[in-house]
């Protein structure tokens, strides 16, 4: 089965252990984890080192036996920048984050599919990305 790329969400569920998606999230991770290789990338790395004062301790919270961390491909970063593009044209908030757009094609590019618990934006700009995500009932 594909590699999948997991979303800084998912992950700051688990750290920052949120009472609304804590166990959505535990259980999706573990599920991705029996069946796939797990998969980061800078700008994940990057959101969740927010919430550690050290750089010893994310490493620690994300070992490289649990977690293959990935460079983001420039054609990923060429799609990310042209969806944003897209996004920004449609009049979507100058404040919205670009990182998810850099995490989305980045498993457009990879053939990832991509664990995140806030899946309406890569469900519009990232249509082919298969998604982990929780039912529409249940997301933001």
């Amino acid at each position: 089965m594909s590699p999948v790329l997991v979303d800084s969400n998912v992950l700051l569920d688990l750290f920052t252990r949120d009472a609304r998606w804590l166990d959505w999230s535990t259980d999706a991770l573990a599920q991705a984890a029996d069946n796939s290789r797990l998969v980061i990338n800078a700008v994940i790395f990057a959101e969740i080192s927010v919430r550690f004062s050290r750089i010893e301790e994310l490493d620690s919270a994300l070992t490289a036996t649990d977690f293959s961390r990935e460079p983001i491909p420039f054609d990923a970063t060429f799609l990310a920048a042209k969806a944003f593009q897209t996004y920004r044209l449609r009049g979507g908030s100058r404040h919205s984050t670009l990182p998810d757009f850099f995490i989305g094609a980045h498993a457009a590019t990879q053939g990832y599919r991509l664990l995140t618990r806030d899946p309406r934006r890569y469900r519009s700009y990232f249509p082919t990305v298969p998604l982990i995500a929780p039912k529409s009932g249940e997301d933001r």
